[in-house]
């Protein structure tokens, strides 16, 4: 997935979740936060930024929130990319052999999938979450309580149960980690509910990204950690 129009910038601070105020070429500017998380250990006053200015000169914000250095890691921030590489790595045959359809946003019962898949025959329900936070090397999810999650993993064990293939995606937004584990610490829940999830035979995978600051590729598999 490529950018364009990107520029880097400093990050001031956060008014709110959708908004940040940066410093671009010597000027303060508004930018909108592609990510509703907390991200408190990204957005840090002065941290090294990339945003993307947008096409349309009628917007509020002129400007995107892509991405961010912690420290010397460049971290993808953009909640809508993970979706979107993920696609692409399906695509390209990194995961299921033989794909015939793709398709985004499959009503399953009372709730919206991310992907329904159909590949070899089997027919393949995909939810994908994007991973920013990390600890030591250590990547977790979420970083903040979330209850939609919870009902996704939950979807994912109905869809098994019916005859489905079923696959909970975190596409880490960084290179270079250790293992993917839930961060139970900040919602345990989303924890209890990942690890019955792959009792009953959902498969979990964590996926890290080359990141650039015009860019997000999926590369390879995280060890998963429950």
């Amino acid at each position: 997935m490529q950018y364009s129009n990107i520029k880097q910038a400093r990050f001031l601070w956060r008014p709110n979740r959708f908004i940040a105020n940066i410093e671009l070429g010597g000027q303060e500017e508004i930018a909108h936060v592609k990510n509703t998380g907390r991200c408190k250990e990204l957005l840090v006053p002065g941290a090294t930024i990339f945003v993307q200015k947008a096409d349309s000169s009628s917007r509020r914000t002129q400007y995107d929130l892509i991405a961010v250095y912690k420290g010397s890691r460049l971290i993808n921030m953009d909640s809508q990319a993970p979706n979107k590489v993920f696609a692409e790595f399906v695509r390209a045959g990194n995961l299921f052999e033989n794909v015939t359809l793709i398709k985004p946003e499959t009503r399953y019962k009372d709730s919206r999938a991310d992907f329904y898949i159909e590949a070899d025959g089997r027919e393949i329900i995909v939810e994908v979450k994007g991973v920013t936070l990390e600890k030591d090397g250590v990547v977790l999810f979420p970083d903040a309580p979330t209850e939609r999650g919870v009902r996704h993993l939950e979807g994912l064990c109905e869809a098994k149960a019916e005859g489905y293939d079923a696959y909970a995606v975190f596409i880490v937004q960084m290179k270079d980690v250790l293992y993917f584990t839930p961060n139970d610490e900040t919602h345990k829940a989303f924890g209890d509910a990942l690890r019955k999830a792959a009792s009953e035979g959902v498969s979990v995978l964590a996926i890290d990204c080359d990141i650039t600051e015009s860019s997000i590729l999926a590369r390879d598999f995280v060890e998963v950690r429950l």
